[in-house]
C-alpha cells in the first residue's frame, strides 16, 4: 500500500472511531437518563414545591406536624428531631436561621425521596423548571378543577384521572395535626400525579410524584 493511500485510511479509520465514541456517549446519556426519570423536572425537590412550602409554613407557625405526613411514620422521630434543632438555632442570627431552615429543608426532602425510593439529589433553587403535566395536575389541586390536566393526558386516562383527582380532593380538608389523616391525602395526592404524569397505569403502584413532583 502506498504511504499516500495508508494515511487516508488512517484517517477514515479516526474518523470513524470518533463518531463510535460519540455513538457511545450518546447511547449512555439515554441509559441514565431513562434510569432517572425522577430527577428531572419535578418539583418535591424545588424550593417552589409542596414539601419546601410545608417546612416553610411548619417553621412559621412552630409546628412539625404540618410535614409528617410526608414522611414515612418510621421517619417521624428524624423529622421531629431535625425541626426542633432548626427551631432553637435559627433564632441566634440571620445566618444561623438561613443555615438551619436549608438544613430542615433538606432533610424533609431526602427522607420524603428515600420513601420513594428516590435519590436525594438536593433542593433545587427557584425558577427550577418542571414538566407542564405536573404544573397543570398542581393548579388542579390548588383550584379543584381538574380541566387544565385533561387536555394533557390521552382520552382513554380521563376517567380514571377523574376519579383519582375525586378522591385526593375529597381528602385534603384534614386537620394539619391529624398526621394519619394527611398521610391519605398524600397517598392519594401522589396517585394523582403520578397517573397524570403518565408514570404507572394501574391503581397498585404507588410511587413519588414529580420526577415529581
Amino acid at each position: 500500500m502506498k504511504k499516500q493511500e495508508m494515511v487516508v485510511v488512517m484517517d477514515n479509520s479516526t474518523r470513524n472511531q470518533g463518531k463510535g465514541w460519540k455513538k457511545v456517549y450518546l447511547f449512555m446519556v439515554m441509559i441514565l437518563l431513562a434510569l432517572a426519570p425522577n430527577t428531572a423536572f419535578a418539583h418535591c425537590d424545588t424550593m417552589e414545591g409542596p414539601l419546601v412550602k410545608d417546612a416553610q409554613k411548619a417553621i412559621q407557625e412552630n409546628n412539625v406536624n404540618i410535614v409528617l405526613k410526608w414522611v414515612p411514620e418510621t421517619d417521624e422521630a428524624e423529622i421531629k428531631d431535625a425541626f426542633n434543632q432548626t427551631m432553637k438555632v435559627r433564632v441566634l442570627s440571620p445566618e444561623a436561621q438561613k443555615l438551619a431552615d436549608k438544613s430542615f429543608f433538606e432533610t424533609l426532602v431526602r427522607i420524603h425521596r428515600a420513601g420513594e425510593g428516590v435519590p436525594f439529589t438536593g433542593v433545587k433553587p427557584v425558577g427550577t423548571p418542571i414538566d407542564p403535566k405536573i404544573a397543570a395536575a398542581d393548579k388542579a389541586i390548588a383550584t379543584g378543577n381538574l380541566t387544565p390536566v385533561k387536555a394533557l393526558v390521552p382520552q382513554k386516562d380521563r376517567a380514571e384521572l377523574t376519579e383519582r383527582f375525586n378522591k385526593a380532593i375529597a381528602l385534603r380538608n384534614f386537620n394539619v395535626n391529624d398526621v394519619k389523616a394527611g398521610r391519605e391525602y398524600i397517598e392519594a395526592y401522589v396517585k394523582f400525579f403520578k397517573f397524570a404524569e403518565g408514570e404507572e397505569d394501574h391503581e397498585g403502584g404507588h410511587g413519588g410524584h414529580g420526577a415529581v413532583h
